[in-house]
């Protein structure tokens, strides 16, 4: 395994059409079937960074802000933004993609993923690179989310 690697070494993408079994009562995409492909994606950009399997740990800011309809196609893309110990926040968007290649976001998500190695205990992942002020950035954000989720479960926990 690497100590370090760069964003772009596990970012990913994914393009799915909405058809009829996607849809919820109202003819929109069915948010779970949004958020199972998010936790796909978010899946794979953990496990190309960690070179381990993962489990998702939370998601988190899933706001929906857009709909999507029959035959929009979706296109969603995944980044990883912060690696800690054993554990790397993803950021996944969502887009509907026109047929000209234009793109709305619809939904943004950030989960943590936690690897695991061969017995399922959490294991070490390898250190960010970052090179852009975006990857900067969006680093210094999921270093403050990463506290207040600390902060909350521990506020969880003893109540």
């Amino acid at each position: 395994m690497k100590k370090y690697k760069r964003v772009s070494e596990s970012a990913t993408s994914y393009v799915e059409i909405v058809n009829f079994s996607h849809l919820n009562g109202y003819k929109r995409i069915f948010g779970g079937q949004l958020m199972s492909w998010i936790d796909t994606v978010a899946g794979v950009v953990a496990r190309r960074h960690s070179e381990n399997n993962v489990a998702t740990v939370t998601v988190d800011n899933l706001n929906f802000k857009l709909p999507a309809y029959r035959n929009d196609t979706i296109y969603i893309e995944g980044k990883i933004t912060a690696a800690f110990n054993t554990s790397m926040e993803i950021c996944v968007k969502s887009y509907v993609e026109e047929l000209n290649g234009e793109r709305t976001l619809i939904n943004t998500a950030y989960l943590v993923m936690v690897a695991l190695d061969i017995y399922d205990k959490p294991t070490a992942v390898p250190k960010l690179i970052l090179e852009t002020y975006d990857e900067k950035k969006e680093y210094e954000l999921a270093v403050k989310r990463n506290k207040v989720r600390k902060a909350l479960k521990y506020n969880k926990e003893n109540l």
